[in-house]
């Protein structure tokens, strides 16, 4: 069970990825690392990340090490998951319906919600993803490429409050992928049992608490 700790935090006076990183200063990290789909993809790039919550905000911190970068989606509701991606599925009507979050390194990203019929999911629009606060921090040195992401997801896009969270309990997994990388991957923090990779399985996701 992975436990979110609530936290006070002006998010709004942010200025940069490491003003960000203050109000992580004691939260857990979390590994990415279950590769399901080792005989096609056996590709393990070092993923990790953390995860808090406001009373206006679920902020998600990654951090990822990997070989090959790439960013080539520009718009929100682009194919971001081809690009060098980080994700985060969370169903808070124990998997009935979901929001999948994904985003580049860039910051681009897309929101989905809905059940586990795919034709029946709902992008959110391009504004409502553009009210999400994005801070990066790519680094090449010594033939390591690394890169960290903060995002700030209003808490009313996913149709929460978090002055009621608190001691409540949701469904998520944490992905990273690349699709289109010159080495694919699918990594997840809950292990997958699927044939092909696939992360929209909410039986897959594993449980977290709201502290």
């Amino acid at each position: 069970m992975l436990q979110v700790i609530n936290k006070s935090a002006n998010i709004q006076n942010w200025q940069s990825y490491h003003d960000a990183l203050t109000v992580f200063s004691d939260s857990e990290w979390h590994a990415i690392d279950t590769v399901n789909w080792s005989d096609q993809f056996p590709y393990k790039p070092s993923v990790r990340f953390q995860v808090l919550y406001t009373p206006d905000f679920l902020v998600l911190h990654y951090d990822v090490e990997e070989d090959f970068l790439r960013a080539n989606a520009m718009r929100h509701n682009d194919a971001v998951w081809t690009d060098s991606c980080v994700e985060c599925f969370i169903s808070f009507d124990a998997g009935k319906t979901y929001f999948n979050i994904e985003f580049n390194l860039l910051g681009t990203g897309l929101i989905g919600h809905g059940g586990t019929i795919r034709r029946e999911r709902k992008r959110l629009e391009a504004g409502v993803v553009d009210r999400v606060t994005t801070f990066t921090n790519v680094r090449q040195a010594a033939g390591k490429k690394t890169w960290q992401l903060v995002l700030a997801i209003p808490l009313d896009i996913l149709g929460q409050d978090g002055r009621t969270l608190s001691g409540t309990c949701a469904e998520a997994n944490f992905y990273k992928c690349g699709d289109e990388l010159p080495v694919p991957h699918y990594l997840s923090w809950k292990p997958i049992n699927s044939p092909v990779p696939n992360f929209h399985l909410p039986a897959y996701f594993g449980k977290i608490t709201f502290l």
